[in-house]
């Protein structure tokens, strides 16, 4: 018999390495049963039966559980740093409010040169600047709003657009990098200088007289063409699953390819997708809108810096941040939650914004709130992010102290109601539950997660937290509804 049939790899006597694998498995068991009854009497006992059902591990569950202002009911796992999803969405909208205030507004401007003089013929003399203000809101009626008011000023004629988007960085992304899906809204780049999210709205209008689909183009822009058609199917309406809408861009034109069926009966439907890049989008919604106002413009769009002596010609309000982050937490919006996450970062660090800026801003703002972050990446601050997390304790420290905050209001009113509306709108509607909480939820392969109040039937507040990452992770959605439901009895 050899060293190596004696010994084990690591020198032990052969039989000494079976007895320590034996007494490893047993240890294993043992930590295993020992983490499993820690779960046991850290979860009420009410909610054990619902954990046990989903049959995920043990390791793959964060939660916290508090009264609003008062003690720990539940936690487990809670130090863990876990991909949250959209949940993160709240780290990020509680930092804007509680920073820039409920009334922040994002202020868009249209600048000439300081004396700039309009000729009896309508030219303005030198450039048209555009002072990009990073408003998340910015719709295409906002556009034409400010143009509309150039014209009523009597300037006709302009010779070049300079458009400054220095408040953010170098911000631009792939749109197909988190899920090869380029075309989504979900995935579209930030932009100081956005307009509708950088989206067009492709609509199917039927013509029951010639039996075809007629596709419509909304706003009808110069840089996007629509190649295909859909096809007219008869018979009763039926979901249209059997069709695709796809936009590829190639030299800053975007080729909308339409294929497939459509159900005539089911009537006109629409669907979004992104319009190219957003310097692309806004320069081409310009130029529609300056054009159909009765402007002309001599030469052309570039990116430049705005002088010291300028005078403001028009501008444009957003709505205020109380009602951005409604729209941002009750409908998950990713680009407004990564804009909001980048107006942070200029607003606290400085101009030139990036999501490390803002990851740095939020983490000097919680942290003077008490909130611990240890472990927690931001990313991009909207949870579409394979590299963002946070832990359950930390949140829930975060959501306690917005409770004892004078913006309490603004900010729950910002969650979805269970039962009634946002992302929670077809969720837990028994009258037990429904309107008893207000939570965010986050979805992405292999992480679930919901956080928010719950009132109990006693009138107090309770804060949850829940997070799981793993590839079953979907199934711990009844557990989570079964923890409001005890809650809201409470």
């Amino acid at each position: 018999m050899n060293r190596r049939q004696c010994f084990g790899a690591g020198g032990r006597p052969a039989h000494r390495v079976v007895k320590w694998l034996a007494q490893l498995g047993l240890g294993l068991g043992l930590l295993a049963g020992v983490a499993g009854a820690a779960l046991a009497q850290a979860l009420p006992p009410e909610l054990q039966k619902a954990w046990k059902a989903t049959k995920l591990p043990d390791s793959s569950l964060s939660l916290e559980i508090r009264e609003a202002g008062g003690p720990v009911i539940s936690r487990i796992n809670a130090e863990v740093p876990r991909n949250p999803a959209s949940v993160m969405k709240t780290v990020t909208t509680w930092s804007a409010l509680s920073t820039l205030g409920p009334d922040y507004v994002w202020r868009t401007q249209l600048l000439s040169n300081a004396g700039a003089r309009v000729d009896e013929q309508g030219t303005l003399q030198g450039p048209l600047y555009v002072k990009a203000g990073g408003d998340p809101w910015f719709t295409v009626a906002d556009l034409w709003g400010m143009l509309n008011e150039l014209r009523l000023r009597g300037i006709k004629n302009l010779t070049d657009v300079v458009v400054n988007r220095s408040l953010f960085g170098n911000v631009s992304i792939d749109p197909g990098e988190f899920d090869d899906a380029p075309d989504r809204p979900y995935n579209a780049s930030a932009d100081a200088m956005m307009v509708d999210f950088g989206a067009a709205r492709i609509i199917f209008q039927p013509d029951e007289k010639h039996r075809q689909w007629v596709t419509i183009v909304d706003p009808p822009t110069r840089n996007v063409r629509v190649d295909g058609q859909l096809q007219w199917e008869e018979g009763r309406c039926k979901p249209a699953t059997g069709f695709s809408v796809d936009a590829r861009v190639q030299d800053h034109v975007t080729t909308i390819r339409v294929a497939g069926k459509a159900t005539g009966s089911c009537g006109e439907f629409s669907v979004y997708r992104l319009a190219g890049s957003q310097a692309d989008h806004f320069e081409a919604l310009f130029r529609m809108l300056w054009q159909n106002l009765g402007g002309t413009l001599g030469r052309g769009f570039q990116e430049g810096k705005i002088p010291a002596r300028t005078e403001v010609l028009t501008w444009h309000d957003s709505p205020a941040l109380s009602d951005v982050i409604r729209q941002i937490n009750k409908h998950s919006n990713n680009v407004m939650a990564r804009m909001t996450l980048l107006t942070v970062a200029a607003e606290v660090i400085g101009s030139g914004a990036t999501p490390e800026t803002g990851d740095r801003a939020v983490t000097q703002i919680l942290q003077r709130q008490k909130v611990d972050t240890t472990g927690w990446v931001l990313d991009n601050g909207s949870g579409l992010s394979r590299q963002g997390r946070i832990t359950a304790q930390g949140l829930a420290q975060m959501l306690d102290y917005a409770w004892r905050s004078p913006l309490m209001p603004e900010f729950v009113s910002s969650l979805s109601i269970s039962g009634m509306d946002g992302t929670m709108r077809k969720r837990l509607r028994s009258a037990d539950t429904k309107g008893q909480a207000h939570l965010k939820t986050g979805t992405l392969k292999n992480s679930r997660a919901l956080a928010g109040y719950v009132r109990g039937a006693s009138g107090k507040r309770y804060i949850l937290v829940s997070l799981v990452n793993h590839p079953g992770a979907a199934a711990v959605r009844a557990f989570d509804d079964e923890i409001v439901r005890w809650l809201a009895a409470r």
